[in-house]
């Protein structure tokens, strides 16, 4: 279909640029644990943001084989120190290999450390997002990009984004006319929409052009949508050759019988002329 060809181009053509990680894909380094002994205090808010923003990113690099995105997993990013780890909402890696999946993320074993991270505010780790977090992420890290955002629809808006500059400043990212920030490392736009069904303040990315990424629900309503419209077409097309073929096969009844009128109208002028 013509819209799926034109956002591929799209696509194509705003596809940021990398150097692939100088490391390889290492799943797991005994010594560093994988998993948190404490419960995690996410909400369905949060799930849902995590779940469909996680689905959307993924979805648009699918084709990108050195383009890691990961999902509240840890990061390790100091060798030998188990407690220089962070477990990131979602954080994206240019450079380094899709697969394998990882259980933690180790940025000397990979050659590569996140490139964009993403917080979504609770209210037990909300200090800590907006505060702390800027500089581990962004000066001990060396993530070049850091957003964050409030999901519950009852709380105040808030989404938030720093950039680290090439002199290593740290300067906030800020928002267009539209509330939206834009990522230079991904060369996406983020915004957010209320979704009143559910509540959730939904952050969502956009090529620069402001063409949305689609989620897969909404992908398989338009091609739902689109092959309705097909077979609507269809039927109008089979409907309109039924009707032609009804119109032709009139119109060869009329010419049969116009054609027997002159040849009756012929033999009776013969007859006259006979007489």
């Amino acid at each position: 279909m013509k819209p799926v060809n034109d956002f591929a181009r799209k696509q194509h053509k705003y596809m940021p640029t990398f150097a692939k990680a100088t490391g390889k894909p290492t799943v797991y380094i005994p010594g560093y644990p994988y998993e948190d002994e404490e419960p995690m205090p996410a909400t369905g808010f949060h799930g849902e943001q995590n779940s469909i923003l996680y689905e959307q990113i993924s979805s648009y690099f699918a084709t990108q084989p050195h383009i890691y995105v990961g999902i509240d997993n840890f990061i390790y990013y100091r060798e030998g120190d188990a407690t220089k780890s962070v477990a990131p909402d979602i954080y994206v890696v240019l450079g380094a290999a899709k697969f394998p999946l990882r259980r933690s993320f180790y940025t000397w074993a990979e050659g590569a450390t996140p490139t964009v991270v993403f917080e979504f505010l609770s209210d037990s780790t909300a200090d800590e997002d907006r505060e702390e977090k800027v500089h581990i992420y962004l000066r001990d890290m060396g993530v070049q990009e850091y957003f964050l955002h409030q999901p519950e629809m009852e709380k105040p808006a808030e989404f938030r984004g720093w950039r680290r500059e090439p002199s290593g400043t740290i300067v906030e990212i800020l928002p267009d006319t539209r509330g939206a920030l834009f990522s230079e490392s991904l060369n996406l736009s983020f915004r957010w929409t209320d979704q009143h069904h559910s509540h959730v303040r939904l952050l969502r990315p956009y090529l620069p052009d402001g063409t949305p990424i689609t989620t897969a629900i909404e992908e398989r309503n338009l091609h739902a949508a689109a092959k309705k419209r097909m077979e609507a077409a269809e039927l109008r097309v089979e409907a309109e050759r039924d009707l032609r073929a009804e119109a032709e096969a009139r119109a060869a009844e009329e010419t049969d019988r116009r054609q027997a009128l002159e040849r009756e109208l012929e033999q009776l002028r013969r007859q006259l002329e006979n007489r």
